[in-house]
């Protein structure tokens, strides 16, 4: 017997926090999400509770907990695009289909409730979050701040009525050949920049990039973002939650900034030390050995996750990208980095599709969002 009840007590919080802990545990794949993060969304105050209304549901077979869904509506991406949409995101469930079936009903249901027409997913409350169902890759190691799901994920929701709404690919990215006459690529750079007027946006350290940086890269990502599958503006409390997320593990060692004549920025692109093999079998929870391996990951990276580059529209025709691509050369060149992950990236999203093709890239990765009318 299956029974779908929405989470309210503590103890039904935690059953949702942990079980897809319990479900993957010993996957070597399977990077867990911060478990304080998580745990934010149950206090009161949480910060996106001002712009999205949202349910959890847990499902259980025979008493036992068997899956897991969490429904949102995003109300400024309602806004912003005029849809009447719910997200789905946080979907986890045992290898049943009639568990999935189980819970994407009870969705529905609430989001027709709420007078919504479409369901789409995975969607969390905004971009800065996981998203995207795995479908390719199910043997790669996933970055910190991708979800991973297993192969038998897909077939469920595909049986549910849900359709390919867009794919997210994701890959390696390594430096090229040391034969290869880089210093094309730095000349090419100055001279762009000459005829521009642009230069590279200096810092000391961690506070002076925030202090000097943080306003223009809010600017610039509502600005390059705006028309991206699923995006959301920032408000205040989603702006303090990045920087809180990134302030420890950023670094100007990994950072690009590209500023014009009138110290705008242009440009910008980070990128923080790979944190996924610190958190691989583990809660997510900061015990001293996790903590050590953070420290030693933040210290002295193999790898490096490209989290956010954006360009100011107007500037996307006049070379910019041969500079980022400078400086990301130079951030696998000159540090004992390995290769650099570069996240999800939207398949249509030519732009960044092209940038690497200047490196030696390997997709390792595909995700999926999924869209379904409701009725």
């Amino acid at each position: 017997m299956i029974t779908v009840r929405e989470v309210k007590t503590r103890r039904e919080q935690r059953e949702f926090l942990q079980f897809p802990l319990r479900l993957y545990k010993g996957n070597p794949y399977f990077v867990p999400p911060l478990y304080s993060d998580e745990k934010k969304m149950f206090r009161p105050g949480y910060v996106y509770n001002d712009c999205c209304d949202w349910i959890c549901l847990n499902a259980y077979r025979d008493g036992k907990m068997a899956g897991r869904i969490q429904g949102i509506i995003q109300k400024a991406a309602n806004a912003k695009n005029q849809e009447r949409r719910a997200r789905f995101t946080r979907f986890d469930t045992i290898d049943d289909p009639a568990v999935s079936k189980a819970l994407f009903e009870a969705l529905e249901k609430w989001a027709l409730r709420q007078g919504m027409d479409t369901l789409c997913g995975p969607l969390s409350f905004s971009d800065l979050e996981r998203e995207g169902l795995l479908v390719e890759g199910f043997d790669q190691p996933q970055t910190f701040e991708e979800q991973y799901n297993a192969e038998y994920y897909q077939h469920h929701i595909e049986q549910l009525g849900f359709v390919k709404e867009t794919d997210w690919t994701e890959s390696r990215i390594y430096a090229p050949d040391p034969t290869e006459d880089e210093e094309d690529l730095d000349k090419l750079t100055e001279f762009i920049f000459r005829r521009y007027k642009l230069h590279f946006g200096p810092s000391r350290n961690t506070r002076d990039f925030l202090r000097r940086y943080t306003d223009g890269i809010f600017e610039l990502i509502d600005k390059s973002y705006d028309g991206l599958y699923g995006t959301v503006p920032f408000t205040e409390g989603m702006k303090k939650l990045m920087i809180d997320n990134f302030r420890l593990v950023i670094s100007p060692k990994y950072t690009a900034v590209i500023l014009d004549e009138n110290e705008k920025m242009v440009c910008f692109g980070f990128a923080i030390p790979s944190l996924a093999s610190a958190l691989v079998g583990t809660s997510g929870r900061f015990t001293p050995k996790v903590l050590w391996r953070l420290l030693r990951n933040i210290r002295h990276p193999k790898v490096i996750d490209l989290c956010l580059i954006g360009v100011d529209p107007a500037w996307l025709n006049r070379g910019v990208s041969v500079a980022f691509s400078s400086a990301i050369l130079h951030m696998l060149r000159d540090t004992d980095v390995e290769y650099a992950e570069t996240n999800l990236n939207l398949e249509d999203n030519y732009a960044i599709q092209n940038q690497w093709r200047r490196f030696k890239a390997v997709q390792a990765k595909r995700r999926r969002a999924y869209v379904k009318k409701l009725s």
